[in-house]
């Protein structure tokens, strides 16, 4: 199939029609069964990755050819993510502060000022036009509709199937009166259905109660493509009822034209590629997953609503846009970075001593948070820990670290790190309980775990540990548990060091944690973890597996020493659910990959990023 490049990057708006040189094309017919998105989980690792346009998607167990080419990893970096917005997002943050804190105007500049201030905001409101949209240049329905016509992706060996990944889903209340926009992974169940994976704190999954309430069936439009904007919109940690596309509005300069759906009342964009419409019965619930999803593990199979197809419509040169999560870090990396500076003056709304604020990608940004203050008073950094957990989308926060104005850059990690271990009592701790995120997997019951704070906002402490290096401190450990394999201890420099401890699981870690009080003298803050797929010389990794890991209210102990059980969960421990596994790629389709030069990668890449499974 021949791709008029041209006409694909004229998909895009004008402001980011340059991200052609940010292009990688891959004319190789590739699978859309596990080789498409494992070529993207690779390319997003890498520190200048590309965006992907695969020309030629396959379907080789059903050997089918698909028309519609694949476009994966839009947000590629932190340069294109910058051109998709137009600016910086700090330039978006600031434009924001302005509008908050506007003062009535005085002189006669001040008054032009505003006023122009005032006049942009008439853009904010998405505009509803009364003709058809470009996505509506193609129509199926009726007998033609067949959702295998789309090259859907199966990102990971153990999902239940294939996945829509990168769907901007279209719902509205049951009056009319709400419009939402929501990222939600989709699983393809036929030629005509779907399963709506929204979790039961989000937008949709209200509304759909309430047409469920009254046995009445929900409209749902589902976009695909267009303004990679909209796509950033979805996951936008906006207030109940403020639709998101406003958000569009306000950062773009001019409204989002919205056109009506075929076969419902959803109004989605007039250009995006693809537009999958339907309705949710409310009384057909099915299985949905597995799904290796952003945490980076299989997430359980659970009841979902079904989504009946009624109308497929697209451009007439269609691209179908995914994206993979998994591990990190992945193309959300570069979205959580626009998000994080842009909704950094509304959060000072609630918390107007906040500085500045930093949620790194492998704590897969709702587990850890990491923020700085102005102190004001004894106690004050506790009090923003619950302003935090009190607000929107940050309530499913989990760990949250709090500096103050005098910490070094918060994307400085190792000498954050220092200032942070340099500050720690044991009244730096807040341990509460809370909502945690529906994926999250180590709360010991589902909707709701352990949250931890730390106050790192007080005067640097003395070390009083009489250091041992690591070989005398194994030596001293291993003579008090067997099951301890190996050790590591970082920043040994700090008034608190840290020790890894990788062990082999027979016991509850408490166990060990008691025995260990014994050298209390030589350590102070002691992390377990498991034998499996663990490197103590990657501390990227840890982070990513540390703060999935933990449920604060069971897996911390703040005593003689302090202590943390990273370790997978089981009855030993109390723990009732089921732990779910690590995402890996298939070795074998790797393999194959790199031998059709389609990747290159060498063993210590698939290493450091645990792509795929390795024993020892």
């Amino acid at each position: 199939m021949s791709v008029d490049i041209e006409k694909i990057v004229d998909n895009f708006p004008k402001q980011i029609k340059n991200l052609r040189n940010h292009l990688k094309i891959i004319d190789e017919p590739l699978d859309v069964n596990l080789e498409i998105p494992h070529v993207a989980y690779i390319e997003v690792k890498k520190p200048d990755s590309k965006i992907l346009l695969f020309t030629n998607p396959v379907d080789k167990a059903e050997n089918r050819k698909f028309d519609i080419p694949v476009l994966m990893n839009v947000f590629a970096n932190f340069e294109v993510t910058k051109k998709i917005f137009g600016k910086h997002p700090d330039q978006i943050a600031d434009e924001i502060e302005q509008i908050l804190h506007m003062k009535p105007p005085h002189s006669l500049k001040e008054k032009i000022s505003t006023f122009g201030k005032l006049f942009s905001l008439k853009n904010i409101p998405p505009k509803r036009l009364n003709k058809k949209g470009k996505c509506q240049e193609v129509a199926y329905i009726g007998q033609d509709l067949d959702l295998d016509i789309l090259p859907i992706v199966k990102t990971w060996p153990k999902d239940a199937g294939k996945f829509i990944t990168a769907g901007q889903v279209y719902t509205q209340s049951l009056d009319g009166k709400i419009q939402n926009l929501g990222l939600y992974r989709i699983q393809k169940l036929s030629k005509n259905e779907l399963i709506m994976h929204w979790q039961i704190h989000k937008d949709s999954s209200h509304f759909f109660h309430e047409y469920r309430e009254k046995n009445i069936p929900m409209p749902v439009s589902i976009a695909l493509g267009g303004d990679p904007l909209y796509f950033w919109c979805g996951q936008a940690p906006l207030p109940y009822g403020m639709f998101e596309l406003l958000l569009y509005g306000f950062i773009r300069k001019e409204n989002a034209r919205l056109i009506k759906s075929l076969t419902n009342d959803i109004y989605v964009p007039y250009d995006a590629d693809i537009v999958i419409e339907g309705e949710v019965d409310p009384n057909d619930l099915r299985p949905e997953g597995p799904f290796g999803d952003h945490t980076g593990y299989y997430t359980p199979v659970e009841l979902f609503p079904v989504l009946k197809v009624k109308a497929i419509t697209m451009k007439k040169n269609p691209v179908f846009n995914a994206t993979v999560v998994g591990k990190p870090p992945v193309e959300d990396k570069y979205m959580g970075w626009a998000t994080e500076r842009i909704f950094l003056p509304l959060l000072r709304t609630t918390t107007p001593d906040l500085i500045d604020y930093h949620m790194p990608e492998n704590g897969v940004f709702h587990n850890l948070l990491i923020a700085k203050i102005k102190p004001l008073y004894k106690g004050h950094a506790k009090q923003i820990m619950h302003a935090f957990w009190g607000v929107g989308q940050m309530s499913f926060l989990k760990h949250a670290i709090f500096v103050d104005e005098n910490a070094p850059e918060l994307t400085d990690y190792s000498n954050l790190t220092k200032y942070i271990l340099n500050r720690l009592t044991e009244k730096s701790f807040l341990i509460t309980e809370g909502i945690v995120d529906q994926l999250d997997h180590s709360s010991y019951e589902a909707l709701v775990g352990g949250k931890l704070g730390v106050d790192a906002t007080g005067k640097s402490v003395q070390n009083n540990i009489n250091l041992l290096n690591d070989e005398q401190l194994f030596e001293k450990v291993k003579n008090l548990d067997e099951d301890i394999l190996e050790i590591k201890q970082y920043f040994t420099d700090t008034a608190n060091p840290i020790l890894i401890i990788k062990v082999n699981k027979t016991k509850p870690m408490k166990t060990i944690f008691e025995k260990l009080k014994s050298l209390k003298e030589h350590i102070k803050i002691v992390i377990f973890v498991d034998d499996y797929m663990n490197n103590l010389n990657n501390p990227y990794m840890l982070v990513w597996r540390i703060t999935n890991n933990i449920d604060a209210l069971h897996d911390v102990w703040i005593e003689e020493i302090w202590g943390a059980d990273a370790t997978s969960k089981s009855e030993i421990d109390g723990y009732y659910r089921e732990w779910p596994e690590d995402v890996h790629c298939d070795k074998d389709v790797i393999k194959s990959l790199s031998d059709k030069r389609i990747i290159d990668v060498d063993l210590e890449f698939l290493r450091k990023f645990q792509i795929i499974e390795f024993k020892d």
